[in-house]
């Protein structure tokens, strides 16, 4: 009769076991994101110490896109504004949905 009560925890403990392993898997995945990588490189730009943008700051010369540039065929199409009735999920207001 011991052995039945005995046994009948079996179930508990294995959770309890299963819980404390999962908060410690989950502790150490944390403690492994805090940490700063020791690849890569370091990114001047985002430090602390260095002054915000404002809206007089301007992109490098290089990096500014070209507005007399001529858009490709393609291109032209893809940036063709939308005429059509725009998308919803709700029926429009006084529709009435007749089904055969």
């Amino acid at each position: 009769m011991a052995a039945l009560d005995r046994n009948s925890n079996l179930p508990l403990i294995a959770a309890a076991i299963g819980v404390l392993a999962g908060a410690a898997g989950i502790a150490a995945w944390t403690l492994a994101a805090r940490r700063s990588p020791d690849e890569g490189h370091s990114a001047p730009d985002l430090d602390r110490d260095t002054p915000r943008p404002t809206a007089e700051d301007r992109a490098p010369e290089h990096f500014r896109p070209d507005p007399t540039a001529p858009v490709a065929a393609e291109d032209r199409e893809a940036l063709r504004p939308a005429t059509g009735p725009s998308p919803s999920l709700v029926a429009d207001r006084g529709a009435v949905r007749s089904e055969p």
